[in-house]
Parts: structure tokens; C-alpha cells; sequence
């Protein structure tokens, strides 16, 4: 089982376009719901994700996955331009990893997937499109005995490159875990770093720091009256909160997650990057909660 574990860690991690963190998940349903401060806009998301790891030899896999989000953006403020065919955002992302064993416990696994997203009021076109890669190498010693003086640790490292506009550079991929008591275990990394405490096997509760977003292009760019031309909408957020775990099995449990921007970055965007329009940059709260079954 922990083999198998450590085959998916490796497949499933940071997409730094979606913003999720590293996880060992095989499947995941959420709900996001973020209202924005001083504003009549908020902002709803459904997300699902499924991964299949298929053996392909002794000590390698392949992994396809697919993940699905519905955005809701509701546009409420006065604007120059009509909302109503930009508030609905929608991106598919199929995807494919590889991971093979190395020497001395590494291993190395890479992944690469499309990603469709837009607000597909027309025909697909090429901006619609995005193209993702990473690669990256992990080492797991979560099965080591805790003492005074082995603590159980696991580290991977990479880099992640995406077509997305005005990213023309990959991003690091850096993630610590480590059980230093019975009761506690924290993550360092990027894009989510926390601190649990375990009560027992069935209630865990963290504090946290992390990041979120979204991107996608928008068919009909928006001609601005100070001739500013959107063509791509995002969001990039900085937050930190409390969160909950319960376990039904050892496998599938319930989560919530409840904290307060630091950051609130939404904005559109031109072809270069480049911002033309803030949607919104006051901190609010955020909460989200959702389904996992992982092993």
C-alpha cells in the first residue's frame, strides 16, 4: 500500500496553473466559495479530479488523470462591458505521468497534459489551449520509525513549465514533510505549507498558508474605454486558515477549510500579460470543502 502511495505522490503534484498541492489522491470532489469584500462579485468553483495508475513494469507506472472545474464568477459591480458571457470559466485538463525507481530510494517521474479553458462561448481556438510539463524526483521515508532520533520525512523537488501568457519560465516544484511527534507533522513547500495536529486517526486539524487561482482566456476579447483589450481573466490569491479532517476510512474522508486572504489578486489580462483591468484586490474570507479518497 505505501508503494503504491508513493507511486501516485509522485504523479500528482503541484499544477502550478490550477495551483493544487502535492497530494496521493486517486479522486476529489470540492466546492470553493470566496465573496469578495466591498463588492457585490463573488466567486463559486466545483472541481473534480480522477487518477488511475496503471503498472506497466516492476517498479514503474503510468498514470492518466483527468481534472474538471467550473468556475462561477459572479460579476456584480458596475462594469464597461457586458458580464453576463464572462461569469461561467471552464477548463478540462487531461493528463499523463511516468514514474520509474533510481537509486539510493530516489525516484523520478514526469507528467504532461492540455488544458483546456475559456469561457467557450465560441468555437475552441488556439487560445483556449495550454500545454503543461514537469518533471521532478522524490524521496519518501514516511515509513521510518519515529524516535528521538529518526523522524519520518519526505522531500521532492522539481520544476513545472506551462504556455501560459506571460510565464515564459518554469516554476519550482518544492515540497517537505516531516512527523517530528506522535501528534504533529508539518509541510513546507510551495504552493501550501501547514501544521497538523492528529488528534487520532479519524480528526485532524491544521492551520495553513497557501495558494490559489485560476486562468483562463476569454473568447471575445473585452475592448476597454481607455483601449485596453482583455483577453485572459485570472486570479491569484494568497491565504491562510484553519482546516479539518474526518476520516470515515483509512482511505476517504471529508475536509474543510475556512481562512483569509493575504493577498486577492483578480484581474484581466492582454495577450502580453500584461494587466489592463483590476476585478478585485481587497482580502476576504474563503472557504471550501470538499471529498477525497486517497491512498
Amino acid at each position: 500500500m505505501k508503494k503504491l502511495s508513493v507511486i501516485i505522490l509522485c504523479i500528482v503534484t503541484i499544477n502550478v496553473t490550477n495551483l493544487y498541492s502535492q497530494t496521493t489522491d486517486l479522486f476529489r470532489v470540492e466546492y470553493t466559495y470566496f465573496p469578495q469584500s466591498d463588492s457585490d462579485n463573488s466567486f463559486r468553483r466545483f472541481r473534480a479530479f480522477i487518477n488511475v495508475p496503471v503498472k506497466i513494469g516492476k517498479e514503474s507506472y503510468l498514470v492518466p488523470g483527468f481534472e474538471y472545474r467550473n468556475i462561477n464568477m459572479k460579476l456584480r459591480d458596475e462594469f464597461s462591458f457586458v458580464t453576463n458571457d464572462k461569469e461561467r470559466l471552464q477548463s478540462l485538463n487531461p493528463s499523463l505521468g511516468y514514474t520509474w525507481k533510481m537509486k539510493n530510494d530516489w525516484r523520478y517521474a514526469v507528467k504532461a497534459g492540455i488544458i483546456i479553458t475559456s469561457n467557450f462561448n465560441d468555437k475552441l481556438t488556439k487560445d483556449d489551449y495550454l500545454f503543461e510539463g514537469e518533471a521532478f524526483i522524490i524521496k519518501d521515508k514516511t515509513d521510518l520509525e519515529l524516535t528521538d532520533q529518526t523522524k519520518p520525512w519526505r522531500l521532492i523537488l522539481g520544476i513545472n513549465y506551462s504556455t501560459i501568457s506571460g510565464r515564459p519560465y518554469p516554476l519550482p516544484i518544492i515540497n517537505y514533510f516531516r512527523r517530528f511527534h506522535p501528534d504533529w507533522t508539518f509541510t513546507l513547500g510551495a504552493p501550501k505549507s501547514n501544521l497538523k495536529y492528529h488528534f487520532n486517526k479519524k480528526h485532524i486539524l491544521q492551520s495553513f498558508i497557501t495558494l490559489d487561482g485560476f486562468y483562463a482566456n476569454i473568447q471575445d476579447d473585452i475592448n476597454l474605454p481607455d483601449g485596453g483589450i482583455g483577453s485572459t481573466i485570472s486570479m491569484t490569491t494568497l491565504l491562510s486558515g484553519l482546516g479539518y479532517e474526518y476520516y470515515f476510512t483509512d482511505h476517504l474522508l471529508l475536509y474543510l477549510y475556512a481562512g483569509h486572504t493575504i493577498i486577492n489578486d483578480i484581474r484581466l489580462r492582454d495577450d502580453d500579460g500584461d494587466d489592463v483591468l483590476t476585478i478585485n484586490d481587497k482580502n476576504s474570507f474563503y472557504g471550501r470543502t470538499g471529498i477525497r479518497f486517497k491512498f
